[in-house]
């Protein structure tokens, strides 16, 4: 079978391929994705992740790197994907090929990435299942007529990458040849060029993909039959079998579910070219041998059949012009086309009668320049001929790009006479060409120019803007939501929504702009040459409405919407593209922090945060590793009969420098961290394990531990949970109670009410932590199971000061009572506060003023010593009049200090002026006058509030006038009538309290 004639077939079997492919794809989209793993093999995961891959850094396009260091390729972006299906995390390097091995079977690295099966190579290594199949092919220069066959190699420098499989293959042969190993196939490759080998053994597709990225198809050719065809697969060190069988799944998943045929049309696509024989190499040789018949025809025949020896000579030389491949224009001195064969016709089209006569000059295509012309010609009759490459049309107005040679014919007297053109269509080759160039810098899915592309572009921008002292914008997109239809509806669906925002983004934009895929559902946007970057934040608002228009894809309504970091390049600034990407990274991960569909710009400032953030993540984890973190206990206990109803687990950092460190000054730092996790693990087990030690030694104290909201999210919390109380067997229903943060329960209401009620059904409660500080929705507490509510401590904390965090207590009391849910309030700091809450109706507190955060150990003394302070003993809640004169007490307070405030200038404007309209004119309403009990105390305050509010008019007036020192004669007067109003109202509220302990 010719050349030809088997790439043909191969084409044909190419297409069936692809559409075997892709009703395969269409089929896996409909199952469920991910690998099945066995119980052992997800154990070995665990034990020794990561993983590590080791590739070839030089072996596109299977795997190699690229100008700035970045792996790629087929087997790169399999080895990932596998490791994402199956859950474990895989970690890449890259070395040359026979290093790579040595790292393998030293343990240094678990798996190569891509290999060719050998009996002498499954002695050393495990192989997973096949994964391509490559033909290996014989490849020299094109000048080398002399090697077509392998058999051609005997006595030949052959190069080849060291430690491949062609040299196993070459030395079963039956040739002596000279062996050159390179480190790579693209060193054998420059052997072969530079004359320090004659051929080399390589695979195809890798041998192909370098010689058209480097331009150097032109140098070399592949000849003869391919020598064999070698099976790449993965591999493992011998005896690794579960890790041999977990990459088998991940193949066997990839190639059922469509993602291997989609990696290799991404990476090698259609098939690639070979040089195809180039006859011009042969003339020479091929002449001389003609020449040789020629003579020796003549020499045998030349007496008796010189006439039929010439009508012979003639009959060839119109056979090789008849049958040429090339198209060849024969034409006189004037250019006029005096012949042409039918490769002619078929090429352009063009019969042989309709061009007898004419000029050449009707096949241009106008393409090319009249200059361009005018230096052909001038080339051709200084140097007898022109070779190079130009853009013709064919009859039905097609253009097409061709190989042309044109040589000058003199006659005896050294005048020209004809002119010989032999052209061949490029056509397919400019095709290959093209897909290789799209191939390496545009990617496949949505034509977008890929990574290495960006960087050009965005390099070349800053160069300008360095001239021009304009700057460049860069945004850095992420679609959130994207992965929702992907896992919902499948890859095809999440591949047409990609195409659709790629437009989108595009239509929006100059023509100067770049619009380039990163890959999965990230892009990034370059705007060059901007003189205002304040309407660079107009464009990515309007960028995010495009995105957020809904997509319709057979009749289904999709809906995306975009996270986008901008950041503005200015000339001044020292800083490399790959930089600046990992900049707009950032911000796009700080928009999506803050809610997504939204936008964030760069901050240095918070770019040097972030740095210092990691850091800080990294030396928490030594200090998690290294036991450094220790419980504190603080007690929670009924303020009015002195019961202990439990402890609250409190970390601290027992830092080596530092020393004591409270959780304010580290735990924000892994907020939404995975860190968070394991510490919140560490601390269960910790505070499970002293619950058990009291046990044992007499003491039942109930204990409740704060649990963060990544760690409560997690999949599979319920199940460790019960777990870990399972191996602390003296636990028993109520002695655990998990405290949750009111505003992180809000984040997944439906998710988190479910864990609770899976936690209460063994034995565990729970409490919403700091109420009050997020919604406090009634739709919320009626969905959350939760048995207590802790009032936030800086309600508490205020209650004195603050009239509107009395009302928030008041409230979510009722709240509490209404939805029969306990409550316990925090930030108890004084003995104040206690006798207040108790009068409110708590009974429940925790605080400074009943124990501070302590250690274990301490926790036995405290309990022996603790009694509850007489003024809160069997406290009962307050009557109607005494809660309003508590709450005209705090109301006024916070008058009379912000008015004086006001009044020394700390404020700029003044607070409600009388106290007689607020709430302690409420309660002097509302008492009953006649009633002997305080009447004499009463009557007091009612004027004392009338003194305040006339020293406080006049002090105002005089505040106007600018009147210092009578303002300031006045803010004493007024100091002192405040605080003997409030020592009355204090005095009453006493008096009251007493007799309703003394009927």
């Amino acid at each position: 079978m010719s050349a030809p004639q088997r790439r043909r077939w191969q084409y044909i079997a190419l297409g069936c391929t692809l559409l075997l492919a892709l009703a395969d794809t269409v089929q896996s989209a409909a199952d469920p994705g991910g690998i099945w793993l066995t119980e052992e093999e997800r154990r070995y995961l665990e034990q020794n992740e990561p993983i590590v891959f080791v590739s070839q850094s030089r072996y596109p396009p299977f795997e190699f790197l690229d100008d700035n260091e970045e792996r790629h390729g087929i087997m790169v972006e399999l080895a990932q994907w596998i490791a994402t299906e199956a859950g474990f995390h895989a970690q890449l390097t890259d070395t040359v090929f026979h290093q790579a091995q040595e790292r393998v079977m030293s343990g240094d690295a678990h798996v190569l990435t891509s290999f060719f099966y050998s009996e002498a190579r499954d002695r050393q290594f495990d192989f997973t299942q096949t994964v391509f199949e490559v033909p290996a092919a014989i490849f020299v220069a094109v000048e080398r007529p002399d090697v077509a066959r392998v058999s051609d190699l005997d006595g030949k420098r052959v190069a080849t990458q060291r430690g491949d499989y062609a040299r196993e293959y070459l030395a079963s042969l039956d040739i002596e040849i000279e062996l050159i190993q390179t480190d790579d196939f693209a060193s054998a490759a420059r052997a072969v060029m530079e004359g320090d080998a004659d051929a080399m053994v390589g695979d195809e597709q890798i041998v192909l993909y370098y010689l058209y990225r480097s331009g150097f198809h032109q140098r070399m050719k592949r000849v003869g039959e391919p020598l064999y065809v070698g099976r790449n697969a993965m591999a493992v060190a011998e005896g690794n079998h579960l890790l041999q069988s977990i990459l088998n799944k991940g193949i066997e998943h990839a190639r059922s579910s469509g993602a291997l045929d989609r990696l290799y049309g991404k990476w090698v696509g259609a098939e690639l070219p070979g040089a195809g024989v180039d006859w011009r190499g042969y003339w020479p040789y091929g002449g001389g041998l003609a020449l040789l018949v020629v003579l020796i025809v003549a020499w045998n025949v030349r007496l008796r059949q010189a006439v039929r020896h010439k009508t012979a000579e003639l009959g060839l030389a119109a056979s090789v012009f008849s049958h040429a491949r090339e198209g060849i224009v024969i034409t006189d001195a004037k250019g006029d086309i005096l012949e042409v064969n039918e490769a002619f016709t078929r090429i352009t089209g063009y019969r042989r009668d309709e061009v007898l006569g004419k000029n050449p000059r009707l096949l241009q295509s106008g393409q090319q320049e009249e200059s361009f012309y005018q230096s052909l010609w001038k080339e051709l009759l200084e140097k007898g001929a022109w070779e190079g490459e130009l853009w013709n049309r064919r009859k039905n107005g097609e253009t097409y790009p061709e190989l042309l040679t044109i040589s000058k014919v003199c006659d005896r007297q050294g005048q020209v006479s004809h002119f010989v053109a032999v052209f061949t269509d490029i056509s397919r080759q400019k095709e290959h060409e093209r897909q290789l160039q799209s191939m390496a810098f545009f990617d496949s899915l949505t034509e977008l120019p890929n990574r290495i592309l960006l960087a050009d572009r965005l390099r070349q921008a800053m160069l300008a803007a360095r001239r021009s002292g304009c700057q460049v914008s860069l945004a850095y997109i992420d679609l959130d939501g994207f992965k929702e239809i992907n896992d919902r509806l499948g890859h095809d669906f999440g591949d047409r929504v990609l195409v659709v925002i790629a437009e989108r983004l595009t239509s929006a934009l100059r023509e100067a702009d770049t619009v380039a895929r990163l890959g999965g559902d990230e892009f990034i946007i370059v705007l060059p040459e901007q003189n205002d970057v304040a309407t660079v934040s107009v464009l990515i608002a309007r960028l995010l409405r495009r995105i957020a228009e809904p997509i319709e894809i057979e009749q289904t309504y999709l809906y995306v919407s975009g996270s986008i970091g901008v950041v503005h390049f200015s000339p001044e600034d020292e800083i490399e593209p790959e930089q600046l990407i990992r900049q707009a990274d950032q911000a796009m991960y700080q928009a999506k922090q803050a809610g997504k569909n939204r936008f964030h710009i760069f901050d240095a400032e918070h770019d040097r945060a972030v740095r210092g953030h990691h850091e800080s993540v990294e030396r928490m984890r030594e200090a998690l590793a290294n036991d450094e973190f220790v419980l504190y206990y603080q007690p929670k206990v009924n303020m009015s009969t002195g019961e202990v109803v439990g402890v609250e687990a409190l970390i601290r950092w027992q830092h080596p420098e530092r020393g004591l460190l409270a959780p304010a000054s580290f735990l924000p730092v892994i907020q939404q961290h995975p860190l968070a996790i394991d510490l919140g693990e560490w601390v269960l087990s910790q505070a499970l394990g002293q619950f058990e030690a009291w046990a044992k030694a007499g003491i039942r104290l109930p204990v409740s531990v704060n649990i963060d909201a990544i760690h409560l999210q997690q999949g599979d919390f319920v199940e460790r949970l019960r777990a870990e109380i399972a191996r602390h067997p003296s636990v028993q229903h109520g002695d655990l109670m998990l405290e949750v943060l009111e505003t992180n329960a809000l984040e997944d209401v439906t998710h988190v009410a479910s864990v609770m009620k899976a936690c209460r059904g063994f034995g565990v409660e729970f409490a919403l932590d700091d109420f009050g500080t997020g919604y406090s929705s009634l739709t919320y507490l009626r969905h959350f199971p939760a048995s207590e509510l802790k009032i936030d401590r800086s309600f508490v904390r205020d209650m004195l000061d603050d009239p509107e965090d009395l009302t928030i207590l008041e409230g979510v009391l009722g709240l509490a009572v209404a939805f029969r849910r306990g409550i316990i309030a925090e930030g108890v700091e004084t003995l104040l506060h206690g006798r207040m809450l108790l009068a409110m109706g708590y009974q429940l507190g925790q605080g400074y003023a009943i124990a501070r955060p302590m250690p274990a150990k301490a926790i036995r003394s405290w309990l022996e010593s603790w009694r509850p302070d007489p003024a809160w003993r069997q406290r009962q809640r307050a009557r109607p009049e005494e809660l309003q004169a508590i709450y005209a007490m705090v109301d006024h307070r916070a008058c009379a200090a912000g008015l004086l405030h006001y009044l020394k200038g700390e404020l700029a404007d003044p607070p409600t002026v009388s106290s007689r309209k607020s709430r302690l004119e409420q309660w002097l309403s509302a008492l009953d006058e006649s009633s002997s009990r305080g009447s004499e105390h009463t009557a007091r305050i009612a004027a004392l509030c009338t003194v305040y509010d006339r020293l406080a008019e006049e002090a105002l007036q005089l505040k106007a006038h600018e009147d210092d020192e009578q303002v300031e004669q006045h803010t004493r007067q007024m100091a002192g009538v405040s605080e003997e109003l409030l020592d009355l109202l204090q005095y009453w509220i006493d008096a009251s309290e007493a007799i309703q302990e003394d009927p």
